[in-house]
């Protein structure tokens, strides 16, 4: 109990919550309940933290346990040794990181055969305990040490007694834990990061040869300046053998460091112990610590990456869907022809085709019949273009055909970024969804389900597919795979989900289903026909009290009876719903032209005598209740900047400085944003040309989804690269 009010409080100190709403948190997480499902229906408890401020919580909370669990671990090995003191014991419970506790145990840890370690079994302790302690101030050093040879020990010499002892003090110095920590911090405040060009990459010239990494052949940075994308581009470049990496650190502060701590002078075995200290710190110390540093800075860089990752794909996956419009998906190619594959509103697959507008076969004629036909007997008002090998001869040819007659002026198009499409068509999901299909025209439907609704298409796919990262490759897999799969939870339970539509890969992210329980789902839709009701949810297989109470909230059924059942309100608050409807006559207005906290109240006063009943319904729940009265079957997505489609197209040598273009923002990165304007090739705003201010990150300024107003500042074709400006009006 003393322990988790330690947590409690310590929680609440670094998150400026109150401890009251900290403790229920970790209940509610303890109990079960998932972060999107607390964050929407348990607001009383918490006090209406958001869903990324629950997850930061829960990190840092499961970080204490582990750290609380290692300290539990090294207590009780230092215990068995006999070693462990109140001072120990005081240390290891200081302890607030993982880095300080392991150098705390390092002096008990089961070590390796080391030189200390041969040089303690050849009796030579007592001998670098005595030096160690630098309390002699008289005396001849091998006299002394000539007390310890023992030929039989292969101490043949009073030097090699001496060398013994110095292997064992550089040890003993090595493992001191304060003297590491001050050292680690020298390092990390004052350290640089090195980079030349590897031997290996050199060219027949004896040059450096020529590659991405070359702004690294000759690169010194201090570690706290490093921005996360040079480090993860240093370690890259380190892997392919292109450079040669190291970590610098002002060698004479840190001896200085050393010496100030241990050397008492006076002494006859000062100097040895001062010669021991360097031999320590660049034998043992540097390197230990230079491999630590380069973990610590990948750690932060990678991050950094991962959590710049989430912030780019949340806003991908929750680009307004194109609704209602009957939908062509092309998918473009050139020897093997551009794929066709046309859905309904709903996504249903209507029919499919290939066509050959493309080179080598530029069969224009015939291709812009077929589509002519699929647009006149569908009523396809839109094209969703997908942005791969031969979309700009398609895009041409498509704008073209639509420019050419009258009867297409309610057809648009758009590029759709089909990152992860062949990932998807050749995946399992996709053979069951479209068994009788090529896997190139599964690519075709699914960029025309991407404009319909982005959020249900994409979930489809490993979020590390979608495009929208940067060193995604180079990340620890595992952590990266958790935070992307929190955003498209996150993102899925924000929006809702339909059970009567929903693809199990959709209904998996549902809050408290699983892979298999969205299964389960399906069959049970499939077995049974369409949901009329969400206690129906109830019957499915594996779905439990606990599984219904998380899931509930965020299952969607336009077709049930109940509207609530349609609505982000939970069956829990059903009955006060009902009480609130009565209190305000039914009547929809005088629930809009209420006061939230009066109505509260209303229903509080009138509810008293069921007060279990309408347990937890605080201002929080009514504000929500409130807000899905008004607006039954809100999508939040509609809210955003709609998608914008089009029916021109334009081409990078049409690009001139100054002109003023409107595109959106595709990938935030750390020193800048790429921005689709429209011309097959993004254009860069980098952090500089962001705002006219100083942006430390250009998260500040912009996300992905963002349309934005910007200034072509430079076009170089031959390197396929645009410079953009946000900040200025022209140039």
């Amino acid at each position: 109990m003393e322990k988790l009010q330690k947590t409690i409080t310590q929680l609440s100190s670094e998150f400026s919550r109150n401890q009251v709403h900290v403790e229920n948190v970790i209940k509610l997480i303890d109990e079960g309940n998932t972060i999107p499902f607390i964050a929407r229906y348990r607001k009383e408890l918490h006090g209406t933290m958001d869903d990324g401020l629950l997850r930061d919580l829960s990190e840092r909370l499961q970080y204490l346990r582990n750290l609380d669990a290692r300290k539990a671990e090294i207590t009780a090995s230092i215990d068995s040794q006999g070693k462990l003191t109140d001072e120990l014991t005081a240390a290891i419970d200081a302890a607030e990181t993982l880095a300080k506790l392991e150098d705390i145990y390092r002096p008990y840890k089961q070590k390796r055969r080391t030189r200390a370690t041969i040089a303690r079994e050849k009796g030579l302790t007592p001998l670098a305990e005595l030096i160690y302690a630098q309390e002699l101030k008289e005396g001849d050093l091998l006299t002394i040490a000539a007390d310890y040879i023992d030929s039989e020990k292969g101490v043949d010499t009073a030097e090699d007694a001496l060398a013994g002892a110095n292997d064992i003090i550089a040890e003993e110095i090595s493992d001191n834990a304060e003297i590491r920590e001050l050292l680690r911090t020298i390092m990390l405040e004052q350290g640089s990061l090195v980079s030349t060009a590897a031997s290996g990459g050199d060219s027949e010239d004896g040059e450096p040869t020529d590659s991405v990494y070359r702004l690294y052949y000759d690169f010194r940075e201090n570690l706290p300046k490093l921005q996360s994308h040079r480090i993860l581009a240093i370690n890259r470049g380190e892997k392919e053998k292109l450079l040669k990496v190291s970590v610098d650190i002002p060698t004479d502060t840190a001896l200085k460091t050393i010496k100030k701590k241990l050397l008492r002078h006076n002494s006859i075995f000062t100097d040895f112990v001062a010669t021991a200290a360097e031999d320590s710190y660049s034998r043992l110390i540097f390197p230990s610590l230079e491999r630590e540093a380069r973990s610590t800075l990948t750690d932060t860089a990678s991050e950094q990456a991962i959590k710049l990752f989430g912030a780019n794909l949340k806003p991908t996956l929750m680009q307004p869907p194109v609704k209602n419009m009957v939908t062509m998906g092309f998918d473009p190619a050139y020897r093997t022809g551009c794929k066709i594959a046309v859905v309904d509103e709903t996504g249903k697959l209507l029919e499919t085709g290939v066509i050959y507008p493309t080179m080598p076969h530029n069969k224009t004629a015939e291709a812009k019949a077929t589509l002519t036909r699929m647009i006149k007997k569908h009523k396809i008002t839109a094209i969703a273009i997908g942005n791969g090998t031969a979309s700009k001869e398609s895009e041409i040819f498509v704008s073209e055909m639509l420019k050419s007659s009258d009867e297409f002026a309610g057809v648009s198009y758009i590029m759709v970024n089909e990152a992860g499409a062949s990932v998807y068509s050749a995946s399992k999901l996709a053979a069951a969804e479209f068994p009788e299909l090529d896997v190139s025209l599964r690519s075709a439907a699914s960029i025309a389900r991407r404009l319909q609704d982005p959020l249900a298409e994409l979930v489809k796919i490993d979020p590390k597919s979608i495009g929208v990262g940067q060193y995604q490759h180079d990340m620890p897999v595992n952590r990266l795979d958790a935070t992307l799969g929190d955003v498209v939870e996150d993102c899925v339970n924000a929006v809702g989900v339909d059970i009567n539509t929903a693809s199990a890969a959709l209904l998996s992210y549902v809050s408290g289903l699983t892979a298999a329980t969205a299964d389960n789902v399906v069959k049970y839709r499939e077995e049974n026909g369409r949901f009329t009701a969400r206690s129906q949810v109830k019957k499915i297989p594996k779905i439990g009290p606990k599984a219904f109470e998380q899931c509930a909230g965020f299952l969607r059924i336009p077709e049930s009876k109940n509207v609530l059942d349609n609505t982000g309100v939970h069956p829990e608050s059903y009955k006060a719903t009902e009480k609130l409807l009565e209190i305000c006559g039914y009547s929809l207005k005088d629930v809009k032209d209420g006061n939230v906290k009066d109505l509260h109240e209303r229903l509080k006063n009138v509810t008293t005598s069921k007060a279990a009943e309408f347990s937890g319904v605080g201002v929080p729940t009514v504000t929500d209740i409130v807000s899905e009265l008004l607006k039954p079957g809100r999508d939040p997505r509609d809210e955003l900047p709609p998608t914008m489609l089009r029916t021109d197209v334009m081409d990078m040598k049409d690009l001139k400085p100054g002109m003023k273009m409107r595109g959106t923002v595709r990938n935030v990165i750390d020193f800048g944003a790429f921005i689709d304007i429209g011309v097959h090739q993004d254009g860069l705003v980098h952090v500089s040309e962001l705002a006219n201010r100083f942006v430390k990150h250009p998260s500040e300024i912009v996300t992905a989804g963002d349309v934005v107003d910007v200034v072509v500042l430079s076009v170089d074709e031959g390197k396929k690269r645009i410079s953009l400006s946000m900040k200025r009006k022209d140039i």
